[in-house]
């Protein structure tokens, strides 16, 4: 099993002194990011779909290697709730499709609000042509159902193993030949982070769940203050003890950082992702 693993986003100015040098321009930020990671989950398409353009500059700025998971656009997800999913989902693929060989899995986070609809996220999975992952992250009870964990593993589509408070809030279910495990906030101090036995925990999980040839998608969502990237390059040492390839983390990051920076802004910012 080779355990993709990185965070949910990049540009945050609070990892500055955390995983960017204080004094490197924002538009270097990218860059930067790829040298110490080797895949990210972006969140841009979510708010704004970006132009193709964008994606392809991405594609430009990151090595070969490199994978970026696509979060995919609200519209889709949150405005349409899933219905009508055609144009939305080719509208997503053919900007995102200039990512090229760095086009990762797609995400669709479901909002807390929608109750399960099996023939709708049926109909939604099938616009996604065949090669293109597609993990899916429902947030209301209702989904949790012998139903919709047919449609997943018919699709091929992977259920996203979601964390919160440092325990699972999905079933664990493994619906597809590869995974996705999205850690949005932690019970360790300083918040949010994640204590050594939650991630010693994540890491045998996984072990114990997917072969050694599957994929498997961790990204740190718990952004505020780096703890994101000092969890992550924790979480890559458990991967690693409990015998399990993973790409690669910063090597150096800051001995005096304790769960990073505060005070420059993303504080609060977990609740909706």
């Amino acid at each position: 099993m080779t355990i993709h693993l990185g965070t949910s986003g990049w540009q945050y100015r609070d990892w500055r002194g955390v995983l960017y040098p204080r004094d490197l321009a924002q538009r270097r930020w990218l860059e930067e990011y790829a040298r110490g990671f080797a895949t990210v989950e972006s969140n841009a398409a979510f708010y704004r779909l970006p132009e193709a353009g964008t994606f392809a500059d991405w594609r430009e700025r990151t090595p070969d290697g490199f994978v970026m998971a696509v979060k995919a656009s609200r519209f889709l997800t949150h405005i349409k709730r899933l219905r009508e999913p055609e144009e939305p989902v080719a509208r997503l693929l053919s900007r995102a499709e200039s990512l090229g060989p760095r086009l990762g899995p797609v995400l669709l986070q479901l909002p807390p609000t929608l109750p399960a609809d099996a023939g709708l996220l049926d109909a939604c999975l099938g616009c996604f042509p065949a090669g293109v992952r597609v993990a899916v992250e429902p947030r209301h009870d209702s989904w949790w159902s012998d139903g919709i964990r047919a449609v997943l593993e018919r699709r091929g589509a992977a259920l996203c193993w979601a964390d919160r408070g440092a325990r699972p809030v999905t079933p664990l279910w493994r619906t597809a030949d590869w995974g996705y495990l999205r850690c949005h906030e932690g019970r360790a101090r300083p918040w949010p982070r994640y204590g050594r036995q939650a991630l010693d925990t994540w890491a045998r999980r996984l072990a114990a769940t997917w072969p050694d040839r599957a994929d498997v998608y961790v990204y740190f969502n718990n952004d505020p203050g780096g703890a994101a990237v000092l969890d992550a390059v924790r979480f890559a040492r458990a991967a690693a003890a409990a015998g399990r390839a993973v790409t690669r983390t910063p090597a150096v990051l800051p001995a005096d950082v304790p769960g990073g920076a505060r005070g420059e802004g993303s504080g609060g910012r977990l609740g909706g992702r």
